[in-house]
C-alpha cells in the first residue's frame, strides 16, 4: 500500500519542467531585450527620428546626434535641430567638397534640407568648425540605378570648358584685389586698406558657385567669426572677415600683416586648386543655389559683411557669377528643354533691377543704411534666384 504522505512519482519531474520553462522564459526575455536594444540603436544610427519622412539630426554644443546616418540614394529631407547656444551650420561633405548645407540655424530652431545624394560615404559638419565630424552613408537604391541613364557629362564639355576659362580669370582678379589689400596693410595705410576690402569680397563672390569644391580653402578665406568657438577672438579666425573686423571695428591696420600674408598664400593655393578642379553641371547648379542661399541667410539682418557693410557690392559679384553658370549651360539645355531658363531669367532681371535701385553714384549703398523692408527684398531676391537654380537642377537630373 502506498503511503499517502509520500510524494507522487511525477512531482520531481513537474518541478524540473517548471524550472526549465522559467529558465527558457528568462532567456527569451533577455534575448528580446537585447534585440530591441540593438534595433533601437540601429534605428537611432540610421535615422535618429524619422518624422513625416524627414531624417532628424540634433546639433549640440560639441557634436551631432546621431553622429552616423544611413540613407538610401536619392532625395532625402533632413531636419536639423539646433540645441546649442549659438547659430550653427550643417554641411554634407565629399572630401573637401560641400555637397549640401544649411547655415545660420538659430539656437532652439530647426531647418530642413533636401539633398539628392549618390551612393557613397560622406562626412557631416556639426556646428563649430572644431567639433568632430559625423558620418553619412548613402546606400544604392532604385533611384541611383535610374540616374545612370541621365544626360551624360560629355554633352556639356564645351560649356564647362568655357566656365573653366572664366573661373581662371576671376581667380586671377581675386588674387590682384587681395594683393592690393595686403599691400595697403603692409604700408600701414588704413584708409586704402578699407577701400580695397569691398573689391576683394566682390571678386571672391564671383567664384562662390564653386567655392564648396574647396571647402578647406573657403573656410580659410571666407569663414565668418560665428563658426569659431571664441568668435572674433579665436586664433583660427582669419581671412577676409578677420581683416574686415580689424579695419572696420578695431579701426586700424596694425597687427593685420600676418593675416593678410596668409590670405595671399591661400589665394595662390586657390589658383593651383582651380587648375585641376573638375566641374559637373549638377555641382555647378547646386553650388550656385547654395551660394545664393548662404547670402540670403544673413541678408535680412546684419548681412555677411557685418563690419564693413559692403554686402551689396558682394551680392553684385555673386549675381555675375550666378549668371555665368546659366550662360554656359544654356546652349545645351534649351535644346532639350526650351523654356528651362525662364524662371532664372525672370528672377535675374528682378535682382539686377533691385541692385540698380540701391546704387548711388556708381557705388552701392552701405548695407546698414537699408531699412528692414529693403533688406527683406534683397533676401527674397537671393533666395528666389536660388530656388530657380535648384528647380533647374532637379528638372535636368544631369550628372
Amino acid at each position: 500500500m502506498t503511503n499517502p504522505k509520500s510524494p507522487k512519482p511525477t512531482e520531481p519531474f513537474s518541478r524540473n519542467l517548471v524550472r526549465i520553462v522559467l529558465a527558457l522564459a528568462v532567456v527569451l526575455v533577455v534575448a528580446a531585450g537585447a534585440a530591441f536594444f540593438y534595433a533601437s540603436r540601429l534605428s537611432d544610427t540610421s535615422r535618429h527620428a524619422d518624422i513625416g519622412g524627414k531624417v532628424q539630426v540634433v546639433i549640440n554644443a560639441r557634436n551631432c546626434q546621431p553622429n552616423e546616418l544611413t540613407v538610401p540614394a536619392g532625395r532625402t529631407v533632413f531636419e536639423i535641430v539646433n540645441q546649442s547656444d549659438r547659430s550653427v551650420e550643417w554641411e554634407i561633405l565629399d572630401g573637401v567638397m560641400v555637397l549640401e548645407e544649411r547655415e545660420n540655424i538659430a539656437p532652439g530652431f530647426k531647418q530642413t534640407l533636401a539633398a539628392k545624394l549618390s551612393p557613397g560615404e560622406y562626412q557631416v559638419t556639426c556646428g563649430l568648425l572644431s567639433n568632430p565630424r559625423g558620418k553619412l552613408i548613402v546606400t544604392p537604391s532604385a533611384f541611383s540605378e535610374a540616374e545612370k541613364g541621365k544626360l551624360p557629362l560629355t554633352a556639356f564639355l564645351g560649356g564647362l570648358a568655357e566656365y573653366q576659362i572664366y573661373l581662371a580669370k576671376k581667380v586671377a582678379e581675386f588674387q590682384n584685389t587681395v594683393a592690393h589689400l595686403s599691400s595697403a596693410i603692409s604700408r600701414g595705410d588704413w584708409e586704402a586698406a578699407k577701400l580695397a576690402y569691398g573689391p576683394a569680397r566682390a571678386a571672391y563672390a564671383r567664384i562662390a558657385p564653386v567655392s564648396e569644391s574647396f571647402s578647406d580653402l573657403d573656410t580659410a578665406i571666407n569663414a565668418r567669426a560665428d563658426y569659431f568657438e571664441k568668435r572674433e577672438q579665436d586664433p583660427a579666425f582669419g581671412g577676409l572677415h578677420r581683416l574686415e573686423y580689424g579695419l572696420f571695428v578695431d579701426n586700424t591696420s596694425d597687427g593685420l600683416e600676418p593675416v593678410a600674408a596668409k590670405l595671399v598664400q591661400d589665394t595662390q593655393a586657390l589658383k593651383e586648386r582651380i587648375r585641376s578642379l573638375r566641374i559637373s553641371p549638377d555641382r555647378l547648379l547646386a553650388g550656385t543655389a547654395s551660394a545664393l542661399n548662404r547670402f540670403a541667410s544673413t541678408a535680412a539682418d546684419s548681412g555677411d559683411d557685418r563690419y564693413a557693410h559692403t554686402d551689396l557690392q558682394a551680392f553684385a559679384g555673386l549675381i555675375e557669377g550666378s549668371a555665368k553658370t546659366a550662360d554656359v549651360l544654356r546652349p545645351i539645355v534649351i535644346k532639350a528643354v526650351p523654356k528651362a531658363f525662364e524662371g532664372i531669367d525672370q528672377q535675374m532681371i528682378a535682382v539686377k533691377a533691385l541692385l540698380k535701385t540701391n546704387a548711388d553714384n556708381g557705388s552701392y549703398k552701405i548695407y546698414n543704411t537699408l531699412s528692414p523692408e529693403e533688406k527683406g527684398k534683397v533676401k527674397e531676391g537671393a533666395s528666389g534666384l536660388a530656388d530657380q537654380f535648384s528647380k533647374l537642377r532637379d528638372q535636368l537630373g544631369v550628372d
